[in-house]
């Protein structure tokens, strides 16, 4: 508090990197464009607030982040504070799927993170309140957040509401699936058509533990968001109030100088770790939580976040593998509940600390668990001892890989393979049941580089499943599954086929084994034959030859580390928020 940028009720703006815009004579012109905009000199001198949404008209997740935007503004003026709004893209994996577009949804990732920072740079922003949506929305504004080093606060857009189908909840997995049972005719043109339109409800991200509710609680549990700010519904008002507070809490953060990479460490990020775990979410988190890490320059790879993973609980029943959605999860507590269980169970590291300047503890005080509840189950009698992501290890994958095991009651799997060098080729082969029960499926040059982009497989998964095969076959790929993804689904294979992996020496034929209980994956080949085939192994081409995409296949790095595309927070020559 010493050093606090405000005093006597002034704010002192003399170590604030909005000086350079605000302040003195030099800074006349760009006061010019202030006074332009109808701002007035109090707001001037007062501290520039971005405020970035990833706010569009290309989904609902996104389409109610320019209303939040603005409650969030109220909330910075109420404390003193100038607030600036702005928008980056999202690439809604949604609708993304299941063709070319998927490539785009990685790499956006790293566009989202990119411009929030250069938008921040360039107009010399002080603190950063960050909305998002979609799937890689949520980490990447939380990236650009730990990157930049200012003052943040993030908040979680709010999911869908379920739809209803014939009696039942739906979700947009539901859809998926359904072109699996209209392919094999379970399902008429007119009963697809009755679930299209009943699936998605309102506005909000995906209402599954699928990657957007997945990053959204791990928003939480890592220290940069509000708690129970991840909970309510998109549509619900009482994300407006969430929103406010989360304008007033950066304002707060700036006279505290608590800055993300004070919140952000190993300890906050196996609090993350933990919570994706415990909630049975998405694998995504497996790429995200060390892309994370490595913009705070902390070392936390795949290995580290699936090892975390096998020894937390699983204790939230939501769907893909359970019954429950976001909504059910928020009207029991949310996951300050899910939070307290481990905290109570000893996994929690309750001494991180969060942007309400407090600890994770002190926030979790006051928590108390819901009786007469089975959405999330005590400590002491989790649905399993093992987490929902389990890693794998092997000669097929000496980089790992990961499933999602929630909801699986077979551990085991061993068959022949069945080699695919795209997606659309395996997908093809799917609707048109040129497969057989007991087969391991694999998907290849779908990685980072290889695809380029690292492609999700939900189209495919979600036809597997529809068709009554999810538990009949494996899939294995070096790219990505959604988080909806359900069954023996195993991604992020590494070393990835464009670099040289096993994966593309695999020939038809080849038994494959998939062990989740000991975290393995292994192709019944000798190291002599693997090394024989990599002599006449010749890389893929892909059909990018410029424009985003084939900048994003130069930089990108593998999975196991993120996928990310810059060196991070150890290549630092200096932090945004020290200048």
């Amino acid at each position: 508090m010493a050093n606090s940028p405000y005093k006597n009720g002034k704010w002192d703006k003399t170590n604030l990197v909005s000086r350079y815009v605000t302040e003195g004579p030099k800074s006349a012109p760009h006061r010019a464009y202030y006074y332009a905009m109808g701002m007035t000199e109090e707001e001037i001198h007062q501290p520039l607030v971005g405020v970035a949404t990833c706010w569009n008209e290309a989904a609902p997740c996104n389409i109610a982040l320019s209303r939040q935007a603005q409650a969030v503004k109220k909330g910075v003026v109420e404390a003193e504070g100038t607030p600036r709004e702005f928008t980056t893209i999202t690439v809604t994996d949604g609708i993304a799927m299941g063709h070319e577009g998927m490539r785009s949804s990685l790499p956006s990732r790293e566009a989202i993170a990119d411009t929030v920072e250069l938008t921040m740079r360039g107009h010399c922003y002080d603190a950063l309140v960050g909305l998002a949506g979609c799937d890689k929305s949520l980490p990447g504004m939380m990236m650009a957040m730990i990157r930049l080093n200012v003052p943040a606060v993030f908040m979680y857009g709010g999911s869908i509401l379920p739809g209803k189908f014939r009696g039942q909840d739906v979700t947009i997995i539901d859809v998926f699936e359904g072109v699996g049972k209209h392919a094999t005719g379970e399902f008429s043109d007119k009963d697809l058509h009755e679930m299209e339109c009943a699936a998605c409800p309102s506005a909000g991200a995906c209402g599954g533990q699928f990657t957007a509710n997945t990053m959204a609680c791990v928003s939480e549990a890592i220290g940069l968001a509000l708690p129970g700010s991840a909970g309510a519904p998109a549509p619900y008002t009482t994300r407006d109030e969430y929103a406010a507070a989360s304008g007033r809490a950066v304002m707060e953060l700036i006279k505290l100088g608590i800055r993300p990479r004070d919140i952000v460490n190993r300890k906050s990020l196996e609090n993350a770790a933990m919570v994706v775990a415990a909630t049975g979410g998405s694998t995504n988190a497996a790429l995200h939580l060390p892309a994370m890490a490595h913009e705070a320059g902390v070392d936390f790879d795949l290995f580290d976040v699936c090892e975390i993973m096998r020894k937390t609980p699983y204790i939230a029943d939501m769907k893909p593998g359970g019954k429950y959605v976001a909504k059910d999860m928020f009207e029991v507590g949310g996951v300050s509940i899910v939070l307290k269980e481990l905290l109570k169970g000893g996994y929690l590291h309750g001494d991180c600390m969060t942007v309400t300047g407090k600890t994770i503890a002190e926030n979790l005080k006051d928590v108390e668990f819901p009786e007469g509840q089975d959405v999330i189950y005590p400590i002491d009698r989790p649905l399993s001892k093992t987490g929902g992501v389990v890693g794998l290890r092997g000669n097929l994958a000496e980089d790992g890989a990961v499933v999602k095991i929630a909801g699986m009651k077979e551990l085991t799997f061993e068959g022949p393979a069945r080699c695919f060098d795209s997606e659309q080729e395996c997908l093809d082969a799917v609707l048109a049941r040129q497969y057989k029960e007991g087969e391991v499926l694999v998907i290849r040059y779908e990685g980072p580089k290889g695809g380029p982009g690292m492609r999700e497989m939900l189209s495919t998964t979600g036809a597997l499943y529809g068709q009554g095969m999810g538990g009949k076959v494996a899939l294995i790929t070096d790219g990505r599954f959604s988080g909806g993804t359900r069954g023996f689904c195993i991604g992020h294979v590494g070393p990835e086929a464009a670099v040289g992996g096993p994966i593309g020496l695999l020939k038809n034929g080849d038994i494959i084994r998939i062990d989740a209980e000991k975290g393995t994956l292994d192709v019944k080949l000798s190291d002599a034959e693997l090394a024989e085939r990599k002599k006449n192994w010749k890389p893929k081409e892909h059909r990018y030859g410029a424009g985003a995409i084939w900048k994003f296949a130069q930089m990108v790095g593998p999975a196991r580390t993120g996928a990310v595309t810059h060196p991070g927070g150890k290549g630092e020559r200096h932090i945004f928020a020290d200048l």
